[in-house]
C-alpha cells in the first residue's frame, strides 16, 4: 500500500528541518519538501540536497518571482495598501501565492495533506490555511507547533538542535538568535529576540550589522539620485526610460532604494491572532514605488473615484495581512481597483535622497490637471467663473448655519 504524502513548506532553517524529519516519522508518511524562490537569493543555496539529506522523497524549489511580481505585489500596490498606516505588506502578500503553489503540488502529486512550519502565536497559519481552504478545501492541513505532542517533544530551540545533532539533520543553527527574518522581493522583516523589547532601538549603530538590503540613512551618499518611473494603468513599466518587467522594476528599485537608506520601517501593529507584535522591516523599492505611484494619482485620478478607493484601503490592507487574499470579497475589491487605474499613466520623477522619496515632478497624457483653469491669472478657456463660489459656498453653509441656531436656541 503506497504511503500517505504531505507537501511541506520548506525553508532549510531549523524549524522546517525539524517538521520535516518528525513528520515523516509520526505520519509515516512520504514528504515532499516545497520551497517558493520569491526573491530569497542566497538563502536557496543547497536546499534541495538539505531536504534530501533529511528525508524527504521529493523536492520543489520553484522560480515564482515573476508571478509574486506580476500577479501580487503589483495589484496590491495599485490599492494604496498599508496596513496600519505603515506596513507595505511584504511578508502578508507572499503567503497566498505559497500556498498556492502547494495546493497545486498535492493535487499534482495526489498528497492528501500540506504542513507549514508556522507558529500557533503568529498571522502565517492563518494566511496559509485560509488560502489553502478557499483553493483546496478537500486537502487537510498539518500545523505541528498547534500539535500537543510536538510542542511536548520541542518545548524549546535547544531541544530542536539536539533532535537535529541526534538525527544527522543538516542544519546551522545556535541556541541563541537575537532575531529571527524573513526575506523576499518586497522586503525583510525582523522579529522576536532583542526586537521584543518595543525600545530597544533598531536604528542605532549596534544595530547597523543586521539589515541586508539597505544602507542606514546616515550611511546614504550626500548627493542625491534621481530617478523616473513610467506608468501604465497603475503599474511601473520603465524605469529611466528602460522597459522592464514587473520583476525587473522590484529588483533596481531595491538596488537604488537600498543604496540610499529607504524603505526602513520599526512598528509596533496588532496581528489577527490578537496580540501586539514589534516589527522592523526593510522595503526599500516597494517605499518607492508607493510614494511614486500615489503621485502619479493625484495628476491622473478623478477627485471622488480616488476617495472612494481610499475609504478601501484599510479593509484591503487587512484582508491581506490577515490572509484573505483569494476571499471573495477582496476579488471585489480588486475589481474596483482595477477600473480606478485605468488612467494612472505617465511618468513621476522623484529624487532618492538619505531615507527619502522626495516628489521631484509628474506628468501624464491624461493629465487631469489643467493649468488654464487653475491659474491665479485670467482663464483663457472661461471655463470657472469665480462669481459661481458664492452660491456654492452659500449652500453648503447652509446646513452649519442651521445647525448653529439650533445649538443657541437651547443654550
Amino acid at each position: 500500500m503506497a504511503k500517505e504524502k504531505i507537501v511541506l513548506a520548506y525553508s532549510g532553517g531549523l524549524d522546517t528541518s525539524v517538521i520535516l524529519k518528525w513528520l515523516k516519522e509520526t505520519y509515516d508518511a512520504e514528504i515532499i519538501a516545497f520551497t517558493a524562490d520569491i526573491g530569497q537569493k542566497e538563502e536557496l543555496d543547497g536546499l534541495e540536497a538539505k531536504a534530501l539529506a533529511t528525508g524527504a522523497s521529493k523536492v520543489y524549489i520553484d522560480d515564482l518571482r515573476d508571478e509574486f511580481a506580476q500577479d501580487f505585489i503589483n495589484p496590491m500596490f495599485q490599492s494604496g495598501a498599508q496596513y496600519e498606516g505603515q506596513y507595505l505588506l511584504g511578508t502578508s502578500i507572499a503567503r497566498p501565492l505559497i500556498a498556492k503553489r502547494m495546493v497545486d503540488i498535492a493535487r499534482a502529486e495526489g498528497a492528501t495533506a500540506i504542513a507549514h512550519g508556522a507558529t500557533g502565536k503568529g498571522n502565517d497559519q492563518v494566511r496559509f490555511e485560509l488560502a489553502a481552504a478557499a483553493l483546496a478545501p478537500e486537502i487537510s492541513v498539518i500545523a505541528p507547533w498547534r500539535l500537543s505532542e510536538f510542542r511536548d517533544r520541542f518545548p524549546g530551540r535547544a531541544e530542536m538542535i539536539a533532535y537535529a545533532e541526534e538525527n544527522g539533520i543538516p542544519v546551522t543553527a545556535s541556541a541563541a538568535k537575537s532575531y529571527s527574518m524573513d526575506r523576499n522581493l518586497l522586503h525583510i522583516s525582523y522579529e522576536s529576540g532583542v526586537l521584543e523589547d518595543p525600545y530597544f532601538d533598531a536604528s542605532a549603530p549596534e544595530s547597523k550589522e543586521m539589515y541586508l538590503l539597505s544602507v542606514s540613512p546616515e550611511d546614504a551618499p550626500d548627493e542625491a539620485e534621481y530617478l523616473e518611473l513610467e506608468f501604465k494603468q497603475g503599474n511601473c513599466v520603465a524605469l529611466n526610460g528602460e522597459a522592464l518587467s514587473p520583476l525587473g522594476v522590484m529588483e533596481k528599485l531595491n538596488e537604488l532604494g537600498g543604496k540610499h537608506g529607504i524603505g526602513r520601517v520599526d512598528m509596533v501593529e496588532n496581528r489577527f491572532v490578537g496580540m501586539k507584535s514589534r516589527g522592523v522591516y526593510e522595503t526599500p523599492g516597494g517605499t518607492i514605488l508607493f510614494n511614486a505611484h500615489r503621485k502619479m494619482e493625484s495628476l491622473t485620478m478623478d477627485r471622488e473615484v480616488m476617495n472612494l478607493r481610499d475609504s478601501l484601503i484599510t479593509r484591503y490592507s487587512t484582508l491581506v495581512y490577515n490572509g484573505f487574499w483569494f476571499a471573495p470579497e477582496r476579488l471585489a475589491l480588486q475589481a474596483l481597483v482595477t477600473e480606478s487605474q485605468k488612467n494612472v499613466t505617465g511618468t513621476v520623477r522623484v529624487k532618492l535622497y538619505k531615507g527619502n522619496v522626495i516628489a521631484a515632478g509628474v506628468k501624464s497624457p491624461v493629465s487631469l490637471y489643467n493649468p488654464d483653469i487653475a491659474t491665479m491669472e485670467a482663464d483663457p478657456t472661461q471655463s470657472y467663473d469665480q462669481g459661481d463660489a458664492t452660491g456654492f459656498i452659500r449652500l453648503n453653509a447652509l446646513r452649519l448655519k442651521v445647525s448653529s441656531g439650533v445649538e443657541q436656541n437651547n443654550k
